[in-house]
């Protein structure tokens, strides 16, 4: 019978077997887990196929809407899509009506899918179903936005696009034979692409898809969506044309004082997108207290955009043009005012409704008039403020965004890359902060979160590196663990163990040669068949993966979930020696040092005692010129 020896590890490393050294790295060892590239250019391809079919859909969309709204309201094949101007009288008022019904029958005959602008449905099938989408709404959602927004809805057609995109890669997704990360990423690049071909801003496409539907940042997912979005983009030039969606004249750099009434305006822009947000969900919570089935909603949505359309006819349909001329300053304070107010109820009720069509292009619009009317009243009052309205209604439109949505670089970025104003980075950067300050402290959730929130999902809200991932194996291994002999009996080794008072999880077990064979939870030890038995036994053919020191820990816990183990032997990546395990508790507590770690608040330098040495220090240089004098 062998003693036990009761060295640590911590006293010394163990050399791993010579029988197991020629065949660590080939079988045995767990290296770490590289991205795969060839699978990235693979999916960056597929991102790229995605992007050109995008950038046609949102063509065939935007032709569909103003076939619609011509036929709707004009009678004809061709025009311009523009419904402000048409001499329909009070029967405008049922074009939208007839719309309504037409995509409320789609929706109980088609799909529920299309109900709503589509960024939140994306974001609820990423969260909750592996990012799998109806492959119906590839075209049903730009074929009930066309109809919804061609007969009058005052929704933008972006968010179909965006839906449409989403879809699509989702559906390509599911078609192929890859991972739900790799399908979130190709959903997420099919919805940036479709913003970036409606809009021309990939940049701003980018920042979408990271701050409301990847919730992480990295090569894999950040590469297929930039070349998604700059084909998108491509895809805008060739069959939208070149320059700005919303040209203005160049904006001067504001000076400091124009730059503190600018932030003024982002907090009162805060306080109105969290207003919208408000409204649009006590809209749908009105209408699901009708006694009717909701494929119905729409048409009631629709009279009342049919009534408010009848008195202010620039409330109907897309209107990009009239953020146009709202950041041109082409509009009476009437209008400006009209869009402001008339707009915002219009698209609020019909979007609580559950009919189909974007928000971007309300909220730009609601927000740059808002932002153009307290422009005009700065002027009027504080005339030596240096406010420039073009500069009010932009920080305005994009403020609304960031506020609403809490997309803060998106709205930023879209503004520069619709307009080309970068004078206007200084200003968009404090309203738009600003407007995010107000929306995350004063609302829980955003219109982007708030239907999904209802249905128990909860929507990360940060991009801080996972602490796990950061963390190394060598930093929270344990390293003192008793040492025992293969040839040691399992008796000697229950009574050792027992009259010990250290709490033990593990045992090491060494061969004759002092090499590591293997551990051993010590429970094993009253679970053997006789008390005769050698330790060597128990470990015979086990503990044969091992995992490097240098690993992070987010790889142990795959390979432990691979492995089926709660526990791995840690070698040295230099000399291939046993160091140490690393236990789940290990990594437990290690998780939960960095989650303390948030809450503590301890000064690094304390004040108070560098002023104490100061004084002391002080005092011996007045006693050292005393005893000199």
């Amino acid at each position: 019978m062998h003693s036990i020896k009761e060295t640590k590890i911590s006293e010394g490393v163990l050399p791993v077997s010579v029988g197991l050294q020629p065949s660590l790295d080939a079988e045995h060892m767990k290296p770490k887990i590289p991205q795969n590239k060839k699978r990235l250019v693979t999916i960056s391809l597929l991102a790229i196929a995605i992007g050109i079919v995008v950038s046609f859909v949102a063509k065939f969309l935007m032709y569909i809407i103003n076939l619609i709204t011509n036929i709707s309201f004009y009678g004809s094949l061709a025009g311009e899509g523009n419904p402000s101007y048409n001499h329909l009288g009070i029967w405008v008022i049922f074009i939208p009506v007839i719309g309504g019904l037409i995509v409320g029958l789609m929706i109980y005959y088609g799909s529920v899918g299309i109900r709503g602008h589509g960024i939140p449905e994306a974001m609820e099938q990423i969260l909750t179903n592996k990012s799998k989408i109806n492959p119906n709404i590839v075209y049903l959602k730009p074929l009930s936005s066309a109809i919804a927004i061609g007969t009058g809805g005052p929704f933008g057609a972006e968010g179909p696009v965006i839906a449409t995109g989403g879809a699509l890669g989702s559906a390509v997704g599911q078609i192929l034979r890859i991972t739900d990360k790799e399908r979130k990423i190709l959903l997420s690049a099919g919805a940036a692409a479709g913003m970036a071909a409606v809009f021309g801003s990939p940049i701003a496409s980018i920042f979408l898809a990271i701050e409301l539907l990847l919730f992480e940042f990295s090569p894999r997912s950040l590469i297929p969506i930039a070349l998604a979005c700059i084909t998108g983009a491509a895809g805008h030039h060739l069959l939208f044309g070149e320059g700005p969606i919303f040209p203005m004249h160049n904006v001067a750099v504001p000076g400091n004082i124009a730059l503190l009434w600018y932030s003024v305006i982002g907090i009162a822009i805060g306080f109105l997108s969290i207003l919208s947000t408000k409204l649009v969900f006590w809209a749908e919570d009105l209408f699901k207290k009708i006694p009717i089935h909701f494929m119905w909603y729409p048409a009631i949505g629709g009279l009342v955009v049919g009534i408010i359309g009848y008195f202010a006819p620039r409330t109907l349909g897309v209107g990009y043009y009239n953020i146009t001329d709202i950041l041109s300053g082409g509009l009476t304070f009437k209008l400006i005012l009209s869009l402001a107010v008339l707009k915002f109820i219009s698209w609020a009720i019909a979007l609580g409704s559950g009919t189909s069509g974007g928000t971007l292009a309300p909220l730009f619009t609601i927000g740059g008039a808002t932002g153009l009317l307290l422009g005009i009243c700065i002027q009027q009052y504080f005339p030596n403020a240096g406010v420039t309205l073009p500069i009010a209604a932009l920080i305005g439109m994009s403020a609304m965004f960031a506020g609403a949505s809490r997309a803060l670089l998106t709205s930023i970025i879209f503004a520069i890359e619709s307009t080309g104003q970068s004078n206007a980075l200084l200003p968009l950067l404090a309203a738009c902060s600003a407007a995010y300050f107000i929306s995350f402290f004063f609302m829980e959730t955003t219109i982007m979160t708030e239907k999904i929130f209802r249905k128990g999902v909860k929507v990360p809200e940060s991009y801080e590196p996972d602490a796990l991932e950061i963390m190394q194996v060598s930093q929270v291994l344990s390293t003192s663990y008793p040492i025992l002999k293969e040839t040691d009996s399992i008796e000697d080794a229950q009574k050792t163990l027992a009259e010990t008072k250290e709490d033990l999880d593990y045992i090491i077990i060494t061969n004759q040669n002092g090499e590591f064979k293997g551990f051993l939870n010590w429970r094993r030890l009253w679970e053997a068949a006789t008390a005769s038995e050698k330790l060597g036994h128990l470990v015979k053919n086990k503990n044969k993966t091992f995992i490097n020191d240098d690993a992070s820990l987010i790889e142990a816990i795959q390979i432990m979930l691979e492995q089926k183990e709660d526990a791995l032997p840690v070698i040295s990546n230099k000399d291939q020696h046993f160091i140490g395990l690393l236990t789940y508790r290990n990594i437990l507590s290690a998780y939960k040092t960095s989650l303390d770690a948030e809450k503590e608040f301890d000064p690094s330098i304390s004040l108070k005692r560098k002023r104490l040495k100061a004084i002391a220090k002080g005092h011996q240089l007045y006693e050292q010129w005393k005893a000199h004098k």
